[in-house]
């Protein structure tokens, strides 16, 4: 049995990691800012340890563990009001990884995992995916912040020996998953008539089944320390499919019509919704040929059926 230590345990990744992984026979230890109103019970340790940050003390947490999954960050948001915001994601997701991981060498854990975010990559791409050994792009405070961690990790590693593992997923979707995966559920739901029809987009998703089969795959496979992997579900999606196989999940009808996109996008700019647009009608496709090829892992489930499992949990 692996003792695992999960941070950032009442989001939504780290509420399904850490079932999947106690279900599989590890022994997880969560670790919260606060400890939630609900906790899923289980016979998983909870250890709270407050804001995340240069000066916070996971000795506690530590004890006795092999390896870390550190979820916890300052996430991305789309109205940012910190007067600084480069300095408010360096706080938590670089200066705060790189003192838990130096404390998890210090308490001797071998294998720290640690999930970034694609957008390290870049926002988007046009003739071809993303890899994960391409030059890395980022070009917002928190991809910027991402990134630096990954370098400190890294660095880290070679001066300790940490086993260190980056993870850059694109959309991460399941039961209960919040945001725009959200409202296109609610959009389909009403049956409303939407100008998404014909939109050649191409865009990789990766449900949290698989992300979380890669996840335990990244904490014991010996060729996965020290590498970059990038994930999805192995089958991109126009919004038009995806909109599609939501309805169809649904049982209801896909109500899209057509507007020629640059007619769509000179609205979003009139409306202050120009991000909107790039998110419904921009590509962003990773290539997760090397954890097939390194790793020997596959999508444990297809597109279609995690978003069946999404939207029949999101409407009982």
């Amino acid at each position: 049995m692996s003792k695992i230590l999960i941070t950032g345990s009442n989001g939504f990744v780290g509420q399904y990691l850490a079932h999947y992984l106690y279900e599989t026979g590890n022994d997880v230890i969560k670790t919260y800012r606060k400890l939630p109103e609900l906790i899923n019970a289980d016979d998983s340790r909870q250890v709270t340890v407050g804001n995340i940050d240069s000066q916070t003390q996971w000795q506690t947490a530590l004890t006795g563990v092999d390896s870390v999954v550190h979820l916890a960050a300052r996430v991305h948001v789309m109205q940012e009001t910190n007067a600084d915001p480069l300095t408010a994601f360096r706080a938590v997701n670089t200066e705060g990884t790189i003192n838990l991981a130096r404390q998890a060498v210090a308490s001797g854990a071998k294998r720290f995992v640690y999930l970034s975010s694609i957008k390290v990559n870049g926002e988007k791409t046009t003739n071809k995916p993303f890899y994960a050994d391409d030059q890395p792009d980022p070009q917002d405070p928190y991809a910027v912040s991402k990134f630096e961690a990954e370098q400190q990790l890294f660095a880290l590693g070679k001066e300790t020996g940490l086993e260190v593992v980056i993870i850059r997923p694109p959309l991460v979707y399941g039961p209960e998953v919040k945001g725009n995966f959200s409202h296109l559920i609610k959009l389909a739901d009403k049956s409303l008539p939407l100008p998404l029809a014909g939109i050649n987009n191409a865009r990789s998703l990766v449900s949290i089944e698989n992300l979380c089969s890669l996840i335990q795959t990244c904490l014991t496979h010996p060729q996965a320390a020290g590498e970059v992997f990038l994930v999805s579900d192995g089958q991109d999606l126009s919004t038009s499919e995806l909109f599609d196989y939501i309805a169809q999940a649904l049982g209801k009808k896909s109500c899209l019509f057509y507007l020629p996109a640059g007619l769509i996008k000179f609205m979003t700019v009139i409306l202050g919704r120009k991000a909107e647009y790039e998110r419904l009608f921009g590509s962003l496709q990773v290539d997760i040929s090397k954890i097939k090829q390194l790793l020997g892992w596959q999508p444990v489930i297809s597109v279609q059926s995690g978003i069946s499992t999404t939207v029949k949990k999101a409407g009982g």
